[in-house]
Order: structure tokens, then sequence, then C-alpha cells
């Protein structure tokens, strides 16, 4: 009976395909029924680069029963981002993505409609707003001198530059979400079992499952990756659930015993989401799921592409000595070497700034951005997109396109320190989209873009940094959904500042 089905509905796709007769972009063949799915290479950033070579900068690529659209320059993903951001404002999740996000839930996943607006809205408002922003100063403070402190004690000896910014950037992220202080022990526990489940998930997320391009298999889960995403997911509820029933406790005034927290007094984007579970006139219901869901986009978007790209940035620095050296001047020009640095600072180190937007540029964090699906057929580039057709924008290549950028594989900072108005993460110059554009930008860039330059400055001002002897700089990329280096970047820090109290 399965092969009878499997048979039906190769047959159908044949013929399904075959009606498409509008003029599609061009691409390669590939085999019969299976597309170019046995062709896809590890690095697929760059083959998909190599393609717009061949091909131009739209084309199409049939996987399994699935066509895939991919636009490799500024003027055409302008057109999806910008002229057409209407039509192509969903998403196109993984299975696995699914699994995880109890049924896509969250932020990053959600379909473009009235659950996608709302809880984007509560998070921006809630959460990222200048407001609360400036009311989270100190705690974001606070953590960045622990790690300081923390670092000073391990003078002379190698550590991992991604585990420290990790960290650092988790017990930011759940500081703003508790709107309290977590036990350190206890949250570096946390923290830690969070960073393994996450390097799990961004692995399953970027495992081409057949389930996604066959869906008559999906049933099947032939390669298990539903099974260990949903796994990973009961994972996650380990993590969340207690902390959820404390602050519901707390919120009832029954007290909180566990965890060695302490209430702030002003409610917290928890509490904010615990009230509109409970609220029986929501215009849009909010479940537990669903705040779990919302919470892990959250920390995994606050977390692991915070960490990756201070790695990148501190590789590229080591890799380029008298850049870091330019960097450090600027540091004890604008903070001062008996001073630590303090997020004030940040709007004047305009080298810095340019330093982390060349490497945004040369190692986007997401090089293929998260796949669109348009809710309706549309012309881009002179070809027609089906309906629900994957569209994935490759950044990467549009970060490093000859046509627009001088020396495209070289990194050189000083590119960015010429009209700074024209270059920011707001995805308004469609050269430059490390956060992508348009509805679906990430939602955030405001603590984002704060944490990675104060975390580097910070690093940067109190240490003077090496790798150890005989390592050389590696910077070569390990493909993912989220673009990291191949090889964790080791290195050694020394005391820089010569005052002690700045460690303390």
């Amino acid at each position: 009976m399965l092969l009878l089905s499997i048979f039906f509905y190769l047959w159908t796709f044949h013929k399904s395909r075959n009606q498409i007769t509008a003029r599609l972009p061009p691409g390669p063949c590939g085999l019969p029924i299976v597309g170019y799915l046995p062709f896809l290479d590890t690095d697929l950033h760059r083959q998909f680069t190599e393609l717009a070579n061949q091909y131009g900068p739209i084309y199409k690529l049939w996987l399994g029963k699935k066509l895939c659209v991919v636009l490799n320059s500024p003027s055409l993903a302008k057109e999806v981002v910008r002229d057409q951001d209407m039509i192509f404002s969903s998403r196109d999740p993984h299975i696995a993505a699914l699994a995880l996000t109890y049924g896509g839930f969250n932020i990053l996943w959600a379909p473009y409609g009235p659950y996608w607006r709302t809880i984007r809205k509560v998070f921006v408002r809630e959460m990222l707003s200048n407001t609360s922003l400036e009311d989270t100063y100190s705690l974001r403070g606070d953590e960045v001198k622990k790690t300081i402190r923390d670092l000073h004690s391990k003078i002379g000896t190698a550590v991992e530059i991604s585990e420290i910014a990790f960290l650092t950037e988790f017990n930011v992220v759940m500081s703003m979400l508790w709107g309290r202080t977590v036990d350190s022990q206890r949250a570096k526990s946390i923290g830690t079992e969070f960073r393994a489940l996450v390097f799990k998930i961004i692995e399953l997320l970027s495992k081409p499952n057949v389930s996604d391009f066959f869906p008559i298999l999906a049933r099947f889960d032939v390669q298990g990756v539903e099974r260990e995403m949903k796994r990973l997911s009961k994972w996650v509820d380990g993590i969340f659930d207690p902390l959820l029933e404390s602050r519901t406790r707390m919120s009832r005034g029954e007290g909180d015993q566990e965890g060695g927290m302490k209430s702030k007094g002003k409610k917290d984007f928890i509490q904010i989401l615990l009230e509109l579970k409970e609220r029986e006139d929501a215009a849009i219901p909010i479940t537990l799921q669903q705040i779990k869901a919302l919470l892990l986009d959250i920390v995994i978007g606050g977390t692991d592409t915070t960490a990756t790209m201070v790695e990148w940035v501190m590789a590229e620095l080591l890799h380029k000595p008298e850049v870091m050296k330019k960097v450090q001047e600027e540091l004890a020009d604008i903070v001062g070497l008996d001073n630590g640095v303090e997020e004030y600072h940040m709007p004047k180190l305009h080298y810095l700034d340019a330093i982390l937007k060349e490497t945004f540029r040369l190692h986007p964090a997401l090089p293929l951005l998260v796949p669109k699906r348009p809710n309706q057929s549309s012309i881009v580039g002179g070809y027609t997109i089906p309906k629900d057709t994957r569209v994935v924008l490759n950044v990467w290549a549009i970060h490093r396109d000859p046509e627009g950028w001088d020396g495209p594989s070289e990194f050189k900072p000083e590119r960015f320190l010429s009209d700074t108005s024209e270059w920011d993460y707001n995805g308004n110059n469609f050269k430059f989209l490390p956060f992508g554009s348009g509805r679906r930008i990430c939602a955030g860039i405001p603590l984002a873009e704060k944490m990675v330059m104060y975390m580097l400055a910070s690093l940067l001002h109190s240490f003077n940094w090496k790798v150890p002897e005989g390592e050389e700089i590696d910077l070569s990329e390990k493909f993912g959904i989220v673009m990291k280096k191949s090889k964790p970047l080791i290195a050694i820090p020394t005391q820089r500042l010569s005052s002690l109290k700045l460690y303390a």
C-alpha cells in the first residue's frame, strides 16, 4: 500500500510540474523526481553563489516536489522585501522548525497575519522599546562586568570566545525576560545546558530533511528529524516549565521560593505574557505552548547569533593585529585607560562600529536569511514565482557582490566609515541586509546591536588577546541556518588596564 501511494504521488508530481507553463527562472535541470537534491553541497551559501554566476542572479531549483527560487542581487532583494513585501511576508518553515515551536507559534516562523502581528508588537513594545532598554541598562552592565571579572581570574589561560559571549548574553536575556536577578550559579548551569540544546537545534534545522521535499513521506519521518526535534522540545519544556510555574505562583502572590530570584517590582515580560494568557477578552488568545515558543525564539535569537558574531569579530581582529591595535586605540581615547566601558560610550566608537558591520558583511549570521513563501504568484526579475515557492535571499552573495563592493572578499572596516548614514541594520540599503528587511526584519536588532558592541568593547578594552602558541587563526565557515566558524575560537586574555579596581 505504501509503495502504491508513493507511485501515485510521484506520478501526480510529474503531472503537476509539467502543468507549470509560466516563465520560470532558469536553473539546473537536476534528475527526474528528486530534482537537484542529490547535488546539494554542504557549503550551500557558496554553491548558491556559484550557481548565480552560471545562471544569473535569479534561478530556480527543483528540490523534490518543492520549487525553490534563489535571489542573489540587491535589486531582486528589493523587489521581494520592499516592492512586494506583503506578498512575501510569510515564511516557509521546515518540519523541524514546526516541531520545535509547537506548530510555528513564534515570531520567526509564524505565518504573516493577526497572531504574528500581535506577538511581535507585544515583544517590541514591552521588551525592546527605548524605555524598556533604558530600564534594563544596569542589568546588562552587571552581566558584562561579571564576565570581565570572571575572565580576569583566567588571565593567561585559553578560553573559548563563543562560550563566554553565549553565557553572558543568556544571563542578560533571562534577566530581561523575568525582570529579576538569577542566582549566578543556577544561571550558569541553565546557560550551559541551554547552549548544548541550541547546538543540537541549529544542527537539526540545518539538516536536509526528505520530508520537507516530499510531503507524502512526512508521516513516516524517514530520517527521524521530527522525532528528534520533538525530543529536544521536551528538553525545552524541562527548562522553561519550572520557571513559568514559579513566575505564575509569584503573580498569584504565593511567593517565589526557588532559584534565588528576586522581583524587581516592575512588570516583566513573562508577567505580561501570562496576563495575556489569562485574559478572556483578548483578541488573539495566547496559550502556554505559544508563550514557550516565543521564549525559545527570544532566547535563541538573543544568544546564539550574538555569540556567533562576537566570535567572528574576535577572529578577524586576531587575524588582523593592526586592526585590533587601531580599535584599542579608539577605546583608549574614548573610554580612557582608567575607566571601564559603559553603554553610553557606544555611539562614539565609530571604528568598532565599522568593524562590526564589516564582519556582518563577510560573515552574516544567517547567510540565506529565513526562507519566504509567497501567498500568491508574482513577477520578480521578469520571471514568475508561483504561490508557495520557497524563496531564498542569498545575503552571503549580496554582501560579496563585486558590483557593489570594492575588494568584496577583503576585511576592510574603513569602507563603513564614509557616509555612515547610508549603513545601518534596518534593511534600507539592499547591498547590506544582515538582519533582513521589510515586515519580517529581525525584531531583536536594538538589543543585538547594543549587546554585541558592548561586549566587544569590554573584551577589547579590558584585555589584550593572543592565540595559543603554535595555533593559527582559522576563518573557515561551517554552513548552517546560523553560519558558525568551523573551528571554535580559542584565545588567551592578558590584563590591559593598570587598575585592578576595573576588574573587581
